[in-house]
């Protein structure tokens, strides 16, 4: 089930278990995991994007080996917060995804998580060719951990 906020998606999650943050590009699938109790997020692979079926197979196999509870998509929103094609396409992929998976989805706005993610990694003075490789998942997990960071002020409301 897709849930639009961040409450409606807190309510359906068990206490404990791990969630996964996906950084949708065209060509890649960052992904980053929680920890258990869903305190920080960390970087984990990248999927290189053939079709949705291959796709979603890989997602799914990887959701079912750590045993993930709950998806957390990067939405692309525009910078002055309108949505264009490529939110189109991550709902599409969420939407999609749902006929595969019980698992609840949500969206967390991941403008500048890209930025952040290459300032981060120029910061460690990561090579051109490792931050290539690299940076989808790191802003996947940017992603995750804005979205586990909003969970926890909510669970302390």
């Amino acid at each position: 089930m897709i849930h639009e906020d961040l409450a409606g998606f807190a309510a359906t999650l068990p206490r404990y278990g791990a969630l996964i943050g996906l950084d949708l590009g065209e060509k890649t699938i960052g992904l980053a995991i929680s920890d258990l109790t869903r305190s920080v997020a960390t970087p984990s692979e990248v999927i290189r994007r053939v079709k949705f079926t291959e796709d979603a197979a890989k997602l799914l196999a990887v959701v079912a080996a750590r045993e993930i509870r709950g998806i957390v998509l990067g939405l692309p929103l525009n910078m002055d917060g309108s949505e264009g094609p490529r939110v189109q396409s991550t709902r599409a992929f969420a939407r999609n995804l749902t006929r595969l998976t019980d698992l609840p989805i949500t969206f967390w706005d991941e403008r500048l998580s890209t930025v952040a993610a290459e300032r981060a990694l120029l910061e460690a003075d990561t090579s051109r060719k490792r931050r290539r490789e690299v940076i989808d998942q790191v802003a996947a997990g940017y992603i995750l951990q804005g979205a586990l960071d909003r969970l926890a002020h909510m669970g302390a409301e």
